[in-house]
């Protein structure tokens, strides 16, 4: 592995890196306290000396191990390069900013969707649908185009402060070859090939044949980019690769079976209903390569999905990266707290493997919804210092590839903007106070709104009862008018806060539920704050089978009539209720933004004095006052 060469800081910021020291987590050796000749630091940040306009480019085919067209040779992928002028008249190495993506050219826009439309759960003899995904540019798309510099912006801001920057093009996408495979082990190696060329053990060449090593690089590579983009990180570190010194993963993937499934139900990422492992490698690999050279291979995924039972399968298990166990690179992990797409258990998930571990990581969570904080979002230190996003991924960036001892791993683990859109720093996450708070449910009428209490239950015994029309009604509708009742759904609130009241972590809900009339039904749960006047807001929402009640890999068929006891955690959350509202809990069945929809009429029974609510507060029970 090359490292970079002993040498001094030159420029202004000489000082400032040296006085700026930080420790990382024991679990990672500090990095290297060495710096390549040019590189200018100040205010423990490196600056823009070098010049884009004569940056060198390059596009570089990388031989990968794979061969997932099954054509006899081995799948190469395409990557471009900028980098400084410099490494090439200078000598000088570089490290390396490196963004995969499927999304580089050539995708299908308007790919077919299955119809979420079924008769009844289990559902059977799915149809093509009108769907697409024509709104690609939700999932980070970085369309290449034919221009003096690489398309985004990776290049223009951090080429001048003296790294390089690879833009590649997934396996079966674009101009490399072979055929997508959406998530599993291949994509994860035809990306972890490009880190293996910049340290001199795979080979590469340029578009004549002729062989090309990178000779101008320090070999150490930081990943990043948002969505699909910043899925690739996550399973290129689980790899352990050698030279992948940081990853920078924003609104990322860390279960692909977390992203179409929940629970053991059939669910869709927001705004995509439909799609599947399918559609989305049919997306990327583009309608010729989908129904030609790789039809077989997305056929396959196709039968191996499954979207039947909606159960964890080896299938799921090859597309989960939950395993940290071989994580070497640092993780600077960026989410929206409400991104509907690539739901918030992605981030948490991978947030607790990497602590299990004792990876050094960060964490940046944002009031948005899929997609990074912007440019310009900025928090202020406990100690006043005031960064942007910018600026702390620059730093980041620059510890961890640069070696610039700019104190960064000292500062606060979590930074966590609030509701009024301020961003506040936290010790961990989820808060370290946070205590689980038990929310008896109770009901004294069999269709009157319930009860959300702190105490004990009511000596009520009733059964509720709702009846399934979610193909037709939104859920917008279904937690408006929390005084009435409704025979569509269920709800339960408390009294009014006397304090705010924060919750972090996970909420987790216990319902004992029977299905009267049907196999089998969908389960959703939404968490809502409302306010004074009644008016909801969507805290965070969660689905799941009662047929996988013991497991998302187990389908067990159910009695009609019988109650089960049923346990599931909603979408992980940070959420401040203020004084004066209530906390409430909306049950109802299908769900027309992320579940299949079956017809009508299902029915659905809660015994709410065997149920309960229990949510991640801080402070614990004794900050929970009505």
């Amino acid at each position: 592995m090359r490292r970079p060469r002993l040498a001094a800081l030159l420029g202004a910021g000489l000082s400032s890196a040296l006085a700026l020291t930080a420790t990382p987590a024991t679990a990672m050796a500090a990095p290297e306290a060495t710096a390549s000749p040019g590189i200018v630091v100040s205010d423990g940040m490196t600056q823009p000396v070098f010049s884009l306009a004569d940056a060198i480019e390059q596009r570089v085919y990388v031989e990968t191990p794979l061969d997932t067209d099954r054509d006899g040779r081995r799948d190469r992928v395409a990557i471009d390069i900028s980098r400084p002028r410099e490494t090439a008249t200078h000598g000088f190495q570089v490290p390396v900013i490196f963004e995969h993506s499927p999304y580089r050219k050539g995708t299908w826009g308007d790919v077919p969707y299955p119809s979420v439309l079924v008769d009844e759960l289990p559902q059977n003899g799915l149809t093509r649908g009108s769907g697409s995904r024509a709104g690609a540019a939700d999932v980070g798309v970085q369309r290449a185009e034919a221009k003096a510099n690489l398309p985004g912006q990776l290049d223009d801001y951090y080429v001048p402060r003296g790294y390089a920057v690879v833009l590649g093009q997934s396996i079966g996408t674009g101009d490399s070859d072979g055929c997508p495979t959406s998530g599993d082990q291949a994509e994860t190696l035809g990306t972890k090939a490009v880190i293996d060329w910049l340290n001199g053990r795979a080979r590469g060449y340029d578009a004549t044949g002729a062989p090309v090593t990178a000779d101008w690089t320090t070999g150490a590579v930081g990943m990043t980019g948002v969505s699909y983009n910043g899925t690739l990180p996550n399973q290129v570190a689980t790899t352990g690769v050698e030279g992948l010194r940081t990853i920078v993963p924003v609104a990322a993937i860390s279960s692909w079976y977390d992203y179409y499934r929940a629970n053991g139900l059939v669910v869709a990422p927001g705004g995509y209903q439909g799609e599947d492992a399918d559609i989305l490698a049919q997306f990327t690999a583009g309608r010729a390569r989908a129904e030609g050279a790789c039809a077989d291979e997305i056929a396959e995924l196709t039968a191996r999905q499954d979207r039947v039972t909606g159960d964890y399968s080896r299938f799921w298990a090859e597309r989960d990266y939950l395993d940290a166990r071989k994580v070497t690179a640092s993780v600077l992990v960026v989410h929206g707290l409400n991104d509907w797409n690539v739901r918030t258990e992605h981030f948490a998930g991978w947030w607790d493997a990497l602590a299990k571990r004792g990876v050094p990581r960060k964490l940046w969570l944002h009031q948005g919804g899929h997609g990074g904080p912007g440019n310009t979002a900025s928090v202020t230190l406990p100690d006043g210092r005031t960064w942007t996003w910018k600026q702390t991924e620059n730093r980041w960036f620059d510890y961890w590839l640069w070696n610039v001892r700019n104190g960064i791993m000292d500062e606060p683990t979590a930074v966590v903007q609030r509701e009024d859109r301020v961003y506040a720093t936290y010790r961990n996450w989820p808060d370290p106070a946070s205590r689980p708070v038990a929310l008896p449910l109770g009901a004294t009428d069999a269709a009157a709104p319930g009860t959300l209490s702190s105490g004990r239950q009511p000596k009520a015994k009733v059964e509720q009862r709702f009846v399934d029309e979610g193909r037709t009604i939104h859920p917008s509708t279904l937690v408006t008018g929390p005084d009435t009742a409704s025979e569509h759904r269920l709800i339960y609130r408390s009294p009014a806060l006397a304090d705010e009241v924060r919750i972090s972590g996970r909420p987790e809900l216990r319902l004992r539920t029977a299905i009267d009339n049907k196999p089998d039904a969908n389960l959703t749960a939404y968490l809502v704050d409302y306010g004074p006047n009644g008016a909801p807001t969507v805290v965070t929402r969660g689905w799941t089978d009662p047929q996988n009640r013991t497991s998302a890999a187990r389908t067990q068929p159910l009695k009609q009539g019988k109650l089960y006891d049923l346990r599931w955690t909603l979408e992980p959350k940070d959420y401040v209720f203020p004084a004066g509202h209530r906390i409430g809990l909306v049950v109802f069945s299908t769900d027309q933004e992320h579940t299949l929809l079956p017809l009508g009429g299902t029915e659905l029974r809660v015994a709410p004095h065997h149920s309960q609510l229990h949510l991640p507060i801080v402070g614990g029970h004794a900050a929970l006052r009505f």
